[in-house]
């Protein structure tokens, strides 16, 4: 037996932190956080490297995060940018660090490449195999014989025929066999740990068989409950010296899974529950369909809600213009009563989503320069809304608009205040800045959330 399967035997888990990890975006950083959190992990999720004289403001956190954007980056910025990352992560000693991808796997070889985050990755770690969870039940995520499905109202698909990801305008998903699509990112042996193998008990010697010094990927397939917790076992049992891994929340769902199934945690999971406010501020840059039908719920339902124009917007001219006549009307809204939304898009079909390119360009921008700009000019927006408003409560919806916004307002680490919607909880900003410290916010991926989501953030109920 492994020195690391021989400690697994002990009655309780090691001192000290357990998991670190550097999220692609913010959203799903947040996503993380609320997992570990709701287990009884102590769980801090800081906007930048951490210097340590911010960590000791969190002595008692047994998992760090860093909120990063490497989900809309080029793999030759992972390769200029991540090595300090995972550096500074690897140094804190945790045994575990994790690359937190999407669990919708969004990526390409050019975009948001997993691929290339694993190279870099696998060096900062002594472990001779790098495990990949991605399916997370709690999220209607789901991997069989590694394949990614995603559950829509009740419906399952697989990725590459998802209502959604098969038409992302950045990563469109056309693979769902994890192995294939990871393959074109990375030159890396790709292997699995599949369903009839967990339930069969054969995993731990499958990964003993797979592991070796050329740091192979070993997706570990997730279906139910049972797997799940199987999947966390395999990766604790087997962290060795410490491992690298790039997967999705659904890791830190599955460690918790084991770990409880140790008796090392709490039988229940749980988080606190966030009171009502009168008003939010809320700014979305998502095109998700999801979103789209949130956005209208809360437009039927007495919210302000007030269309971004991005031509304007993302013109050097008519941009300032455009970004304080957004904010005033949202502003008046607040001030009236009423929560207000200002948004860039409502869902795949939007014109301004589908003619994005042409817009972009006739602004002299390229596509991913113009879309940070939208993140920037929302995130200012979001900035007068809470400096002329006081309001205390904050959605922004989507990963890259979640990025911009929170950078802009001067936070400093968030953490889990309470329990919303699974994938995005409310947190708790921590700032140097008084006006925002304490802030109440909740990032939100574009597939999280029921209909009334906006209005379950304003009276704090669980959905």
């Amino acid at each position: 037996m492994s020195g690391g399967m021989a400690e697994a035997e002990n009655a309780a888990l090691p001192p000290g932190l357990l998991l670190a990890y550097y999220g692609d975006d913010f959203t799903g950083s947040t996503d993380a956080m609320e997992a570990m959190t709701a287990a009884g992990i102590p769980t801090i999720l800081f906007l930048d490297t951490p210097t340590p004289a911010a960590l000791a403001r969190f002595p008692e956190a047994r998992c760090v995060g860093i909120a990063g954007s490497s989900r809309g980056r080029s793999a030759a910025w992972m390769r200029e940018m991540l090595p300090h990352a995972f550096a500074s992560l690897a140094a804190l000693g945790a045994p575990v660090l994790q690359y937190k991808v999407c669990s919708t796997f969004d990526s390409s070889p050019e975009v948001g490449s997993i691929g290339a985050a694993i190279d870099i990755g696998v060096q900062h770690m002594p472990g001779r195999w790098s495990p990949m969870i991605v399916g997370a039940p709690r999220l209607k995520r789901y991997q069989v014989f590694g394949n990614l499905f995603a559950a829509v109202d009740g419906v399952g698909y697989r990725l590459d025929r998802h209502p959604t990801m098969a038409r992302h305008p950045v990563t469109p998903m056309d693979e769902a066999d994890l192995r294939r699509h990871l393959a074109r990112q990375t030159a890396r042996r790709i292997e699995l740990v599949d369903m009839l193998q967990l339930r069969a008990g054969e995993g731990g010697a499958r990964v003993g068989e797979l592991s070796g010094a050329a740091v192979p990927v070993v997706l570990i397939d997730v279906l139910d409950d049972e797997t799940l917790a199987e999947a966390g076992r395999l990766v604790w049992e087997a962290r060795g010296e410490g491992v690298f891994t790039a997967s999705s929340s659904g890791l830190q769902y599955a460690l918790a899974a084991f770990w409880r199934a140790r008796g090392w945690l709490p039988d229940a999971p749980s988080l606190p529950r966030a009171s009502a406010v009168q008003t939010i501020a809320a700014v979305s840059g998502s095109c998700s369909p999801v979103t789209a039908a949130q956005i209208g719920w809360a437009r039927e339902h007495g919210f302000h809600v007030e269309r971004l124009d991005l031509a304007r917007a993302l013109d050097p001219r008519a941009g300032p213009a455009e970004i304080e006549r957004a904010a005033d009307a949202a502003t008046r809204a607040i001030r009236g009563g009423r929560s207000a939304i200002v948004h860039s898009a409502e869902g795949p079909d939007d014109p301004v989503v589908r003619g994005f390119d042409e817009i972009a360009l006739r602004c002299g921008r390229t596509r991913q320069d113009a879309a940070r700009e939208v993140g920037r000019a929302l995130a200012e927006v979001m900035r007068r809304m809470l400096d002329r408003t006081g309001v205390s409560r904050a959605v922004v919806a989507g990963g890259d608009s979640s990025g911009e916004v929170a950078s802009a307002l001067g936070i400093d680490a968030l953490s889990v205040a309470a329990g919303l919607a699974p994938g995005a909880p409310l947190c708790r900003a921590w700032s140097s800045l008084p006006a925002r410290d304490g802030l109440e916010i909740v990032l939100k991926g574009g597939q999280i959330g029921q209909a009334d989501f906006f209005d379950a953030v304003r009276q704090g109920q669980v959905t």
